[in-house]
């Protein structure tokens, strides 16, 4: 039976000003859904309303569109993926192998606090699955507990999308909070790159966790390596 992925999308569209759009990073889904289905895994999307997922403009413009972005932009059905995503509630996560929360600044607001999610995230984990994420999308560990009460971060090495990227990137005034810090204050053992958008990926045990839109398919050949083992 083919391993099963569920990729999370988020829903959100802007930042706190309306006129400040954000999204889904494309190529930080494009990259591992690519490298997954070279594996012959099934895959979901999930989103914390389901339905339409908004993209990062950013995203989509040179030098952040790659390839793989490009594809999916081209083909009707990735497209078709985005445009129908599951919720929560449609979905158990005894049913997936792994579970991989996409970023985008979209999720720093839809993903911290979303019972769905954390709900799939601690059956994925409990059921021997692998929890991941890759840049912000680290923000939906953030508060996701496993049963006995315990933060699933709490003590361990994770990474995400540092504050000095958020600096250089231009939008820390923007971001309504520092995840760095808020991962750290978690009791995370927080690492990053030497140099900052530079790939990098930590795993400690079934969590997998990718500090930058540059590390998606590093982060996704770390649970492929992990499924295969």
């Amino acid at each position: 039976m083919p391993r099963r992925i569920l990729h999370v999308v988020s829903n959100v569209a802007h930042f706190d000003n309306p006129d400040e759009p954000t999204g889904l990073w494309l190529s930080e889904l494009s990259h591992a859904y690519d490298l997954f289905a070279a594996q012959g895994y099934e895959q979901r999307l999930v989103s914390p309303k389901g339905g339409a997922i908004p993209l990062e403009p950013r995203s989509l413009k040179w030098p952040n569109a790659d390839a793989s972005a490009k594809r999916w932009l081209a083909d009707p059905a990735s497209m078709a993926l985005l445009s129908h995503t599951a919720s929560p509630g449609e979905l158990h996560g005894k049913d997936f192998d792994a579970m991989y929360f996409t970023g985008g600044h979209a999720v720093m607001y839809d993903y911290p606090d979303d019972e769905g999610l954390q709900r799939l995230a601690r059956e994925v984990y409990e059921h021997g699955g692998i929890v991941a994420s890759v840049c912000h999308g680290y923000c939906g560990l953030l508060n996701a507990r496993l049963s006995d009460g315990s933060l699933l971060v709490a003590g361990r090495r994770v990474t995400g999308f540092t504050w000095m990227e958020e600096i250089l990137a231009g939008v820390a005034k923007q971001v309504p909070y520092n995840a760095e810090e808020e991962m750290k204050r978690r009791g995370a053992r927080f690492e990053k790159a030497l140099v900052p958008f530079t790939p990098k990926a930590v795993v400690d045990g079934r969590l997998v966790t990718g500090q930058n839109p540059q590390s998606a398919k590093v982060t996704a050949k770390r649970v492929i390596s992990l499924l295969s083992a």
